[in-house]
C-alpha cells in the first residue's frame, strides 16, 4: 500500500492576530494539495494560555472550506461528548463532507481540562471501560437498522435513531499505547494510531497489538498502522535541532522526525518497513515556504520512492 500523509493541525496557537491561523491555512494548503491527503485536528479545550480552537467546529469548517482533503480527529476525547451524540455528529459530517470524515477516538488524558470544564476525571481503567461503551454505541448507531438500545457499564442509548446512516462508514482510528487500549483497538478499530513514538516504542506496542489481534482471531494486517507527531526538517541538522527545541514543547529524535530531509526519511523508513502507511505530521516551521519546499520536494518523494 502506498504511504499517505496528513497535515496535523494542533488546537493551540500563540496569542496574536485572531485570524492568523486561518490565513496561514490559505497559504499552506494549496501547496500541499496532491501531496497530503487529509487534515487532522487534535481535541483539547485549553493549553496553558494559548489560543485554543474546539475540534468539531474546526473539522466542519475544514471539510467545507477544503473539499480536496479528508478530515479527521486525532483523537476525540471520548468523554467530552455524549457517545450517542458523538455518533450522530460523525454520521452528519460524513454525509455533508461526501464521505471524507475519519473518526479518531481516545480515552482522554488531560486532567486539567476535565477539572476546569467540570468533567469527571475517573481513573484510567474506568476511562478505558467508557471508551468501550462509546465504540459499541458508535458502531451500532452507524450500522444497525431502526432503533438502537445499548446499556453499557457507563453509557447507554435507548431507542435511539441515527439517520441518515454514514455511507461509507468512516474509518475508526483508536489512539492507543496501553495494553487494554490495544485490546480494544484489535476489537473495534479500522486503524491504529501511535503518537510521538520513537521506533523502539512503536515496535514494542506493535507486538502487543499483534498479540491482541491473534487472541481474538483477527488478522493483524487488517488494522491499518498510522503515526501522528512532529516533522522538523531544515537544510542542516543543526538548524532542525534548533527548530525542534525552540518552542514550548521539545521535539528531538526521541519523539519526532528531526534533521535534514534525507535524515528524516531515514528515521521514517523503519516505520514503513514494519507496516506504517499513514503519517499525520505537525510540520514545525510552517508557513515558511522553504519548509514546505523541503517537505513536498524532498521528504515525500524520497519516502514514496524508497
Amino acid at each position: 500500500m502506498p504511504v499517505d500523509f496528513g497535515l496535523a493541525l494542533v488546537e493551540r496557537q500563540p496569542r496574536g492576530a485572531f485570524n492568523a491561523w486561518m490565513d496561514n491555512l490559505d497559504v499552506i494548503l494549496p501547496q500541499l494539495q496532491g501531496h497530503f491527503k487529509s487534515l487532522w485536528m487534535t481535541d483539547h479545550l485549553f493549553w496553558n494560555d494559548y489560543f485554543t480552537f474546539e475540534a468539531w467546529t474546526v473539522l466542519s469548517y475544514l471539510a467545507a472550506r477544503w473539499p480536496m482533503f479528508h478530515v479527521g480527529s486525532m483523537v476525540m476525547g471520548q468523554n467530552y461528548r455524549n457517545p450517542g451524540l458523538l455518533a450522530k455528529m460523525g454520521a452528519t459530517l460524513q454525509v455533508f463532507s461526501g464521505g471524507r470524515f475519519i473518526m479518531g477516538v481516545g480515552a482522554g488524558w488531560k486532567e486539567d481540562e476535565y477539572r476546569a470544564y467540570d468533567y469527571p476525571f475517573p481513573p484510567v481503567g474506568t476511562r478505558v471501560e467508557q471508551i468501550q461503551d462509546t465504540l459499541e454505541i458508535i458502531k451500532r448507531l452507524w450500522t444497525a437498522p431502526g432503533k438502537v438500545t445499548y446499556h453499557g457499564k457507563h453509557y447507554r442509548v435507548t431507542d435511539a435513531y441515527c439517520e441518515p446512516k454514514p455511507d461509507p462508514l468512516p474509518p475508526i482510528v483508536i489512539g492507543a499505547r496501553g495494553n487494554r487500549m490495544l485490546g480494544l483497538t484489535a476489537q473495534y478499530a479500522d486503524w491504529w494510531n501511535i503518537s510521538d513514538a520513537n521506533f523502539a516504542d512503536f515496535i514494542d506496542r506493535l507486538g502487543v497489538l499483534n498479540q491482541r489481534c491473534e487472541t481474538i482471531g483477527r488478522d493483524p494486517g487488517s488494522v491499518r498502522k498510522t503515526w501522528f507527531g512532529r516533522l522538523v526538517v531544515a537544510e542542516s541538522e543543526a538548524a532542525a535541532a534548533a527548530l525542534g527545541t525552540s518552542g514550548m514543547m521539545k521535539f528531538t529524535r526521541d519523539n519526532a522526525f528531526v534533521g535534514t530531509p534525507t535524515q528524516a526519511v531515514e528515521q521514517m523508513l523503519p516505520f514503513v518497513e514494519r507496516g506504517v502507511d499513514y503519517f499525520m505530521l505537525d510540520i514545525l516551521g510552517l508557513p515558511n515556504p522553504e519548509t514546505i519546499a523541503l517537505v513536498v520536494g524532498e521528504v515525500i518523494p524520497k519516502l514514496r520512492g524508497a
